[in-house]
């Protein structure tokens, strides 16, 4: 490259030639040669083609999964005011860096570029407004309202009957769909001249991520073309809602073939089922058809024998994954605990430790710890609490649902002045799970006067909610301390506290009871 350059004629038309014949950028270091070398001729070049040179350059640093984007905004920041500010297309520069940004860690970046864009009274096009409603679906400001974006795209003229505006409107679309706004996803839908199979999938999205499953299926219904794309967004669906017939009826009507994301749902539909039996057989359809490689697949696999009780297979599973991501760790441990089986779910953890691949995280150890709770493992709990403490676990920091969890170890086997001085001692602000889990360990052993501590403190946390009034009225009844029992019965019906279902404890909440099947 560098010969052909050195002995190329000196002259404008020879010049350009062979610079744009240098298309395919491979590497940064490549570019930036590139782009030295056009800053030396850049005075010999039409303004054409250094535009179109500069355009590919741009493209690359911003786009590629190779280019650089603090190196793309430099080139625009550099070029705009020196050879850019000429250039009537000028809206593609400015589209280029926004696309990059809104796929970026910080899509945000996108409506700062925006504003700059319109502050030089450069006006927006529809690629503009495309690359803008993915970049705020990426990063959906609380405090905004998707309609703002949809009004500027109105403004300028970039929604209507132009084959460039299906693709705002198919974004739209999809923003509405990522805020759960379907009804004015069917809006912006109904706008639209003739909507293509992307549009129809948008609006098919927006129902199911507002858990609007019928209508869902209604849309889905009256598609006139479905792809592959659409019939897995629906058995996805099914199995998200907890309709796992529905999901597997869908499968089993399926026209065409499906592809890994489809088999995700179909094997999480068996797993809500708990239906060994067509899990096992949904299984070999994946290996015959070569999804194995998927992780997320393997995943769903390992927690759909979790669910059927199949310990064995998920263990099965987990071993053969040539990838293990740090969710097919906590699956097969958390399937370990949940059974019952804390040596293993303690062993695969330690192996955990010990790899070089995941890095265990704070699910990890709450697992881990409400295991150790339900066994009665003090040692082990204490010993892996401790370490949470001096951050030996890639400094993840020690939560109040872990320190519920070791409230509740603590209180199980009895050690009640340990628990009340481990939540005394709490570096973050104690909360009614933590003071909870004491109260039940304060009934397990009938201690009336820490059970009282626990109470008082629970009536200023949430003193509307009754389950802690009748803990305390039983503990009463227990000791033989009826005239107390009352009078706490009394204390609660005065302040109408009422007793809300569901669990209270953290531990409770991690590791239901279950009742596996045989495998």
């Amino acid at each position: 490259m560098k010969n052909s350059l050195q002995t190329s004629p000196n002259t404008s038309a020879s010049l350009t030639s062979t610079l744009l014949s240098l298309e395919h950028i491979t590497t940064i270091s490549h570019l930036k040669l590139l782009h030295a070398l056009l800053l030396r001729r850049l005075h010999l070049l039409p303004a054409s083609a250094s535009h179109l040179l500069l355009a590919r350059l741009l493209r690359f640093a911003a786009v590629s999964p190779a280019g650089d984007l603090r190196l793309a905004a430099a080139l625009f920041s550099y070029h705009l005011p020196r050879h850019l500010s000429s250039n009537p297309h000028l809206a593609f520069f400015y589209n280029t860096l926004i696309r990059g940004y809104s796929k970026s860690p910080n899509p945000s970046l996108s409506f700062s570029l925006f504003n700059s864009m319109r502050s030089n009274a450069i006006p927006p096009d529809p690629y503009s407004f495309t690359f803008l409603l993915k970049a705020r679906s990426r990063y959906p400001f609380p405090s905004s309202n998707p309609s703002d974006i949809h009004a500027q795209a109105l403004k300028f003229g970039c929604l209507g009957s132009k084959p460039s505006h299906l693709h705002v409107h198919n974004a739209l679309i999809h923003l509405y769909a990522t805020f759960q706004s379907p009804e004015a996803a069917r809006r912006v839908f109904h706008e639209i001249p003739a909507p293509d199979v992307v549009s129809w999938s948008g609006i098919l999205t927006a129902y199911l991520k507002g858990k609007d499953v019928d209508a869902a299926r209604k849309m889905f219904d009256e598609m006139p073309e479905r792809d592959v794309v659409s019939w897995t967004a629906m058995i996805s669906g099914y199995s998200r809602a907890r309709r796992p017939l529905d999901a597997l009826e869908l499968f089993r009507l399926m026209p065409m073939p499906p592809d890994e994301v489809t088999m995700v749902g179909v094997v999480a539909a068996c797993a809500a089922l708990g239906d060994l039996e067509v899990g096992a057989r949904v299984h070999r359809y994946v290996d015959e058809r070569g999804f194995a490689w998927m992780v997320s697949l393997q995943n769903a696999l390992l927690d759909m024998y979790a669910k059927c009780g199949c310990l064995t297979m998920a263990r099965q599973v987990f071993d053969g994954m040539g990838t293990k991501s740090l969710i097919s760790w906590n699956s097969m441990i958390s399937a370990y605990a949940t059974h019952g089986d804390v040596d293993s779910a303690i062993g695969l953890f330690n192996q955990m430790v010990g790899s070089d691949g995941a890095r265990p995280d704070g699910v990890t150890l709450l697992v881990v710890l409400s295991a150790c709770a339900h066994q009665g493992r003090v040692k082990e709990g204490q010993k892996v609490f401790e370490k949470m403490r001096r951050g030996d676990y890639s400094g993840v920091a020690v939560g109040i649902e872990h320190y519920g969890c070791m409230v509740d170890l603590l209180g199980r086997v009895g050690l009640l002045e340990e628990a009340y001085q481990l939540i005394q001692d709490m570096p973050i602000p104690s909360n009614d799970a933590v003071w909870g889990a004491l109260l039940g360990a304060c009934r397990i052993h009938g201690d009336v006067d820490m059970a009282e501590q626990a109470v008082k403190k629970l009536m200023e946390l949430k003193p509307d909610e009754g389950g802690y009034y009748i803990l305390l009225s039983s503990i009463y009844t227990a000791a033989g301390r009826t005239v107390d029992a009352a009078v706490v019965r009394e204390i609660m019906k005065d302040k109408g506290a009422k007793k809300t279902p569901g669990c209270s404890s953290t531990s409770a909440a991690i590791l239901a009871e279950c009742s596996p099947m045989p495998c």
